[in-house]
């Protein structure tokens, strides 16, 4: 099989089984000014949420031990990765040289007025901008998007055009989300800066660039692995 053929038998075991969020899913045809996006948590969750990497399930990461709760969508980009080209564009605009990448997928918060109960689902979301985020030396860049189609935010291009008041609870979530207060242990959380939406359509690109070296070839391993399968079924 060639590539093409190889990617579209994938497609269609993905008709029959559940898809992988990170890997079985499209970023979207109009990436990266539009891209899919995966919501493990909601703004009414007391419980933080992230993606099993192994099975593609949710599962608990921790309870919420604090009232800081997220005060937007919140999940990852399918297809990305940040590691070196992700963590060499935020050396590049922060002036360092040892920040380096999370080994995650590249984070998104989508805005919306509309009430989503629950994670665990896929949203078209239209990129505004981000924040520079690194946390204890790892570029863990934040990802602004508005729901795609949503009425109330039809006119925002970019993150210029979120109220400061917005800005300044998605800051305070990031910024404190990891602290435990009496514990004596404070996490190293920085925002360096707000960028607009060129800044994140790179950090997207670099992201898919990133995670192709990493898993560019999961299908041709798969593809080996079934003929293997099959080849030992007829033994």
């Amino acid at each position: 099989m060639n590539e093409k053929e190889l990617i579209n038998f994938f497609k269609l075991i993905g008709l029959r089984y559940k898809s992988h969020p990170w890997h079985g899913v499209e970023i979207g045809d109009d990436a990266p000014q539009y891209v899919n996006a995966f919501i493990e948590v909601v703004p009414t969750d007391t419980v933080k949420y992230e993606v099993d990497k192994t099975s593609g399930y949710l599962k608990i990461d921790r309870p919420q031990k604090f009232s800081n709760i997220i005060p937007a969508l919140y999940g990852f980009i399918p297809q990305t990765y940040s590691d070196e080209k992700v963590a060499e564009y935020c050396n590049e605009k922060t002036g360092r040289t040892d920040i380096v990448g999370d080994h995650d997928p590249i984070d998104i918060c989508v805005l919306t007025e509309r009430t989503i109960t629950h994670g665990d689902i896929f949203v078209g979301a239209k990129v505004l901008g981000g924040f520079r985020m690194v946390d204890n030396g790892e570029a863990d860049d934040k990802l602004i998007a508005t729901l795609r189609g949503d009425t109330l935010y039809k006119d925002w291009k970019t993150i210029s055009d979120c109220p400061l008041t917005l800005i300044n609870r998605l800051k305070h979530y990031f910024l404190t989300y990891k602290d435990l207060p009496g514990s004596g242990v404070k996490c190293e959380v920085e925002i360096t800066d707000i960028f607009e939406a060129d800044e994140a359509y790179e950090i997207i690109k670099r992201g898919r660039k990133d995670y192709k070296k990493k898993y560019g070839k999961l299908n041709k391993r798969m593809a080996e692995g079934l003929l293997r399968a099959l080849e030992l079924n007829q033994d």
